[in-house]
């Protein structure tokens, strides 16, 4: 088996000692999730500085961390970022909003799923390595007893530079199941069962076609979000010994500084506006690009293309990914902020549009398109709505899913970066762009991933990029400055 190295531990006396535990799982679907959660919320109430993380590329999940915990809740990705790398984002998310008391990782599908079938890039296994950090097994014990003991010693064993500490059993029926997988698990592979969750329908949270329902929307939407997550909260106290997770979190070495950081202030004559699209349509946004932004120089101004009337005054936009197609109607009927967008980007203003705001920087979207299915979406009204119309196209939703990393180069000077420059993202849509006139520009050749056609992403016109491409600017660096030296110098 390959797998990656990781940072040593600090020498003795040397370092950072960061309280800190990954919750990971078999797969998906097992529960890791709420067990996150309840944990998050279960150590906030009880008064601890509760940093949280997430493996991978997700927005949806970091944004109830965030909601629970008061914290801006970080991404780390062992493909997309270096070692140094992901340690600089885990320090730095550790200590930046006031030092926290402990840092809960979640992990990214099952343990050690990740790039490839022979080494552990991009997997969760390869982030606990980096951090040098314990693991804590959610396990869907569902029907199982004594298979939850071979499961768990297969998990130890296939890689044993993985610390894996503790098991939580979910999907738990009655005591005798508890008891028996219990003293399975513990007899079998020395592993301590720190957590027994009963079956209990009031731990789901909403669903969609992405994964959850945004914090942003299902707090605006729910009139007992609160008490949803306290139930969760209620649950993980009564069936998790927390104080065992606290004891395996500060069992952990002190960790080594990256030689660098890219987290540093640049002080500029005169500070650009950004206006960040941010409501229940558009919420898909890693802290660290809007942070960097800031720290590259940048004013960040809020608005709402669904509620606000009007543009606020402002140098550039950024519109992130979301579900535009699930308020399109709004969208369309916010006439007047259409027609800002649209002569704003007439008129030069940089704009760039993240797979859902490419969504909405196109003529029209189309939902509920005939023959297209539906994979597990959301129910949308068979209908086409106006969009901005700042780019070309015809936005149709449906069947066609694409999920994956991606790389590509720029092959014109945009908005954000050069000719030349090489990234490293990811693409998660169930969107595809049509009817484009045969002239349409793109400024990104892919050498890997969809992107818009043919390879091709990043449509643009005058200053206005879109692109399906999700980048994450703690490790496609160019992106921050980039951006405020282009709407600088517009």
């Amino acid at each position: 088996m390959n797998t990656s190295t990781h940072i040593k531990p600090a020498a003795s006396g040397e370092g950072k000692h960061i309280p800190r535990v990954l919750i990971s799982a078999g797969s998906s679907s097992s529960g890791k999730t709420t067990v996150t959660i309840g944990l998050l919320a279960a150590l906030s109430k009880a008064g601890y500085k509760v940093q949280p993380f997430k493996v991978g590329l997700d927005y949806i999940d970091p944004s109830y961390y965030s909601d629970i915990t008061g914290r801006r809740a970080r991404n780390i990705d062992g493909y997309l970022m270096d070692e140094e790398r992901v340690l600089d984002v885990f320090l730095h998310g550790y200590e930046v909003d006031g030092e926290a008391d402990i840092a809960i990782i979640e992990g990214v599908r099952g343990l050690y799923e990740g790039l490839e079938s022979y080494s552990d890039i991009g997997s969760t296994a390869q982030i606990a390595k980096i951090l040098n950090c314990a693991v804590i097994l959610v396990l869907n014990a569902r029907s199982i007893t004594r298979s939850a003991a071979a499961i768990v010693s297969g998990f130890k064993a296939f890689d044993p530079q993985v610390n894996i500490a503790g098991v939580i059993l979910n999907n738990i029926g009655g005591q005798r199941h508890a008891m028996k997988a219990k003293e399975a698990i513990e007899h079998y592979t020395g592993v301590p069962v720190i957590g027994i969750i009963h079956r209990n329908n009031e731990m789901m949270i909403s669903m969609r076609h992405l994964g959850l329902v945004p914090a942003i929307e299902e707090r605006r939407r729910s009139a007992d979000f609160d008490t949803r997550i306290n139930t969760i909260r209620d649950v993980i106290i009564e069936g998790v010994d927390i104080d065992k997770v606290l004891d395996i979190a500060r069992q952990t070495a002190p960790l080594s500084r990256p030689s660098d950081t890219i987290f540093v202030r640049r002080e500029i004559s005169q500070k650009p506006v950004i206006g960040i699209a941010l409501d229940e349509a558009f919420n898909f946004y890693y802290h660290d690009n809007l942070e960097l932004l800031q720290l590259a120089g940048a004013k960040l101004q809020y608005f709402s293309p669904v509620h606000d009337k009007h543009l606020p005054d402002v140098d550039g936009i950024y519109i992130g990914g979301g579900y535009p197609e699930l308020f399109a109607a709004e969208l369309e009927a916010n006439i007047s902020m259409r027609e800002d967008m649209k002569a704003a980007s007439e008129a030069g203003m940089p704009i760039y549009g993240e797979c859902g705001g490419l969504m909405y920087l196109t003529e029209k979207l189309t939902t509920g398109v005939k023959d297209k299915g539906t994979y597990h979406m959301a129910e949308m009204p068979e209908s086409t709505y106006d969009m901005v119309g700042a780019l070309p196209g015809h936005t149709l939703m449906g069947h066609k899913r694409v999920v994956s990393y991606n790389i590509g180069s720029l092959t014109l000077d945009t908005v954000i970066g050069k000719i030349g420059n090489d990234f490293r993202a990811h693409e998660f849509h169930h969107s595809e762009v049509t009817e484009l006139p045969e002239d349409a520009k793109f400024a990104i050749k892919l050498s890997r991933g969809t992107g818009i056609i043919e390879g091709w992403d990043g449509l643009t016109v005058k200053n206005t990029l879109g692109c399906y491409a999700h980048l994450v600017a703690s490790s496609y660096e160019e992106f921050a400055r980039s951006f405020v030296e282009f709407i600088y110098n517009t």
